[in-house]
């Protein structure tokens, strides 16, 4: 079964390509963005994230990570004992923020 769909879809990527549907696409003659890190995830729901990130709009779970990361990092070249607490607090809350942004997304999906 798989060899016919795979000739049905090799047929319409060639008769795209005759048509000039394939010309002029976002992203032509670059690389393919590195997504090594969706290998492991559902590939619709990496897919749904990819949509929603090229409109601009992405899961507050997402948004809450990379400022974890940004606080991970700030917190990293820190040396006073003050600041370095204060950066451990705000560490810990978006911890917390992240785990519970990530569950509500997984409970949702079930």
């Amino acid at each position: 079964m798989f060899g016919s769909l795979g000739r049905l879809i090799e047929r319409q990527i060639k008769k795209a390509q005759a048509e000039g549907q394939l010309q002029g696409l976002e992203g032509e003659g670059r690389p393919l963005p590195d997504r090594s890190g969706e290998a492991q995830s559902d590939a619709a729901i990496a897919a749904g994230h990819r949509i929603m990130a090229q409109a601009g709009v992405l899961p507050e779970e997402f948004e809450v990570r990379r400022k974890l990361e940004a606080a991970r990092k700030e917190y990293a070249g820190l040396t006073d004992p003050k600041e370095r607490k204060s950066a451990m607090a705000r560490i810990a809350d978006l911890e917390m923020r992240y785990n519970m942004a990530r569950d509500a997304r997984r409970a949702f999906m079930r």
